[in-house]
């Protein structure tokens, strides 16, 4: 399984930005802007809290089972996986998610005076913020379920 890139997740994020940025000023030539609803900072926060708490769980039984503690339950190979398969797909979509939101904000930066249009921008403004926490989230676990790396040579001896 290939690790997450921060430059895909980084350009994901600026390419969506910019198409959404140019969308709405589109959208809001012809008509009215639709909202930033507030649901959006808040499920991608939910989506950061589970998936930090998945790393700090997995965390928690490969110490034990390193420490060989009596009863340490492992981790199952299969699960780790599907662990980290969730983050990269969580933090692939929270950055197309972030980027969306983003460029909206920095649309509505020009209009901070109406009060609608400010609650909106920091509803923007919030959601990317949750955005850049499930990305960090997703690469904490991603680190977490990491195989140590392989010691032995070409040869099958140690190095």
């Amino acid at each position: 399984m290939k690790q997450l890139r921060l430059k895909v997740l980084a350009g994901l994020f600026l390419v969506a930005g910019i198409l959404s940025w140019g969308g709405a000023r589109l959208w809001d030539s012809v008509g009215t802007l639709p909202s930033v609803p507030l649901a959006a900072p808040v499920v991608l926060a939910v989506i950061a809290v589970v998936l930090t708490a998945t790393a700090l769980s997995i965390r928690a039984r490969l110490k034990a089972q390193r420490e060989r503690r009596p009863g340490a339950k492992g981790v199952e190979p299969l699960m780790a996986a599907r662990a980290v398969v969730f983050g990269q797909a969580s933090a692939l979509v929270a950055a197309l998610v972030a980027g969306l939101y983003g460029g909206v904000g920095v649309f509505l930066l020009g209009s901070l005076d109406v009060p609608a249009r400010r609650d909106q921008a920091l509803y923007a403004a919030a959601a990317v913020l949750a955005g850049l926490a499930v990305i960090a989230a997703a690469l904490f676990l991603e680190r977490v379920c990491k195989l140590p790396e392989d010691d032995e040579g070409p040869g099958g001896a140690r190095a």
